[in-house]
């Protein structure tokens, strides 16, 4: 079976052909994902990747046919339609600082950490916040509100005409799921949101076949089905959770490196310091922390050549260049550090890429300490691909780290919601903590650092 994976990330758009036969990617096509600075606020431009999804679904089933489309998109995301499956409102973009002129307000409704698992993060990334802002500031629009979608199903409601909601989306940091019971939090019924909240589906539920009309625009089969989908990080989670022994780990990463922890240690999640409680494709709850590594990266590496040598690595090593949180303020472990370079006067390019991986290997395993992280660590996304990121987080937690080989271990995850029955081996390469001194030291050295 040949799944088409619709993967909308905070930074870039992509459909991907899955063989399910091989777990492997066969085709992809991408676009950047940027969002449009206009009135009444930033907003996503759903029309242009609406746009993108169709032609990239038509070029690509003229390559291979197309047997099932699934979906998964970032987080903190949701979409109000009225009764037509039309928006009421302009999707919001998560990091638009609006909600947080009615902080105050939010503050009182919303809530507690050990209802939802969700901590009280700035701007958007609250979802409930989003949605509380704009039925404050724009009563009439909300009240035409029929149904309160997460992103992945505002897609499906698109391709079926089927409006839904899943528990991933859901229980990701938006206060509006209690993972504990199964159903939407205390905020929803306190804010009369219940009957607005499409029904939730299972992730794998078949929402249905495309309308009509997308069949004739894009070529597909009237009935390919269309699955519910999921959120991304759950996404990278899901192949391990069928197919891994407990306790292991996986870091999704991407714009934001999300870090999950399955049969770990038992640990008192800080809200402080951006843990929350994530929940799993399965329904269950998963310790997670996350940090916007991807974005630092960016900004940090923007320009700069990623080339480095042994003895990049040796002379980084043995100065202990220090990179020390944080580059991107307002969550993940560090919120509310300033970033600071220790050690690192005439630093090459070479050397300065090294530091620069390492705080962010350093920074997820901060993460995945502050989750109870334990057995082997799966790194999934463009982050596998960075050799010195992996030895280091191998170094820093003292376990083993196997390095994805999947160009994005979301579209694996998101197209197994088609499947029978099918499981997902780990496929990667392993690196084990380097035996060399240097790599322990340095890592302690950063964590004392960090603690100042």
């Amino acid at each position: 079976m040949i799944v088409a994976v619709i993967d909308i990330g905070k930074t870039n758009a992509k459909v991907a052909l899955v063989d399910l036969a091989t777990l492997s990617e066969i085709a992809l096509r991408r676009a950047a994902n940027a969002p449009v600075r206009q009135a009444p606020y930033p907003h996503h431009d759903v029309e242009a990747l609406w746009t993108f999804i169709l032609s990239s679904l038509a070029d690509l089933d003229r390559e291979r046919r197309i047997d099932a489309i699934s979906i998964t998109t970032h987080g903190a995301t949701g979409a109000l339609v009225d009764r037509s499956g039309e928006l009421v409102l302009p999707v919001l973009d998560y990091e638009f600082d609006g909600p947080d002129q009615l902080a105050a307000d939010y503050d009182a409704v919303r809530p507690p950490f050990a209802e939802t698992g969700t901590p009280r993060l700035p701007i958007g990334l609250n979802l409930g916040a989003q949605f509380f802002w704009q039925q404050k500031r724009f009563p009439v629009d909300f009240a035409g509100t029929a149904a309160m979608l997460m992103y992945p199903q505002y897609w499906a409601l698109r391709l079926t005409g089927v409006a839904a909601n899943e528990v991933t989306s859901l229980g990701c940091h938006t206060d509006l799921w209690n993972p504990w019971a199964s159903d939407y939090s205390s905020l929803v019924d306190r804010l009369g949101w219940r009957p607005l909240m499409a029904p939730v589906r299972p992730a794998k539920d078949r929402l249905g076949s495309i309308l009509p009309a997308i069949a004739r625009r894009t070529g597909l089969d009237p009935r390919t089905p269309v699955f519910c989908g999921l959120h991304d990080s759950n996404a990278s989670l899901l192949p391990h959770l069928l197919s891994d022994a407990p306790p292991f780990s996986v870091v999704s990463t991407g714009t934001w490196v999300v870090s999950m922890a399955v049969g770990g240690r038992k640990v008192e999640l800080d809200a402080a310091r951006d843990t929350l409680v994530n929940v799993n494709a399965l329904g269950d709850p998963v310790p997670s922390a996350r940090f916007m590594g991807g974005r630092e990266f960016s900004l940090l590496a923007e320009g700069q050549p990623q080339e480095w040598s042994e003895a990049d690595i040796a002379a980084v090593l043995a100065r202990q260049v220090l990179l020390l949180p944080s580059t991107q303020q307002g969550s993940g472990p560090f919120p509310h550090r300033d970033a600071q370079w220790i050690n690192a006067d005439g630093l090459t390019p070479g050397q300065r890429f090294a530091a620069i991986s390492f705080y962010l290997a350093l920074m997820t395993a901060t993460c995945l300490e502050l989750i109870g992280g334990d057995g082997s660590t799966t790194v999934e996304g463009p982050f596998a691909h960075n050799p010195l990121f992996i030895r280091m987080l191998a170094a820093a937690t003292g376990r083993p780290v196997v390095a994805s080989e999947t160009s994005t271990g979301t579209s694996i995850g998101a197209a197994l919601l088609a499947s029978d029955g099918v499981t997902a081996t780990s496929k990667g390469e392993r690196t084990d903590p380097p035996a060399e001194r240097a790599w322990g030291e340095y890592a302690n050295a950063w964590r004392q650092a960090a603690k100042l």
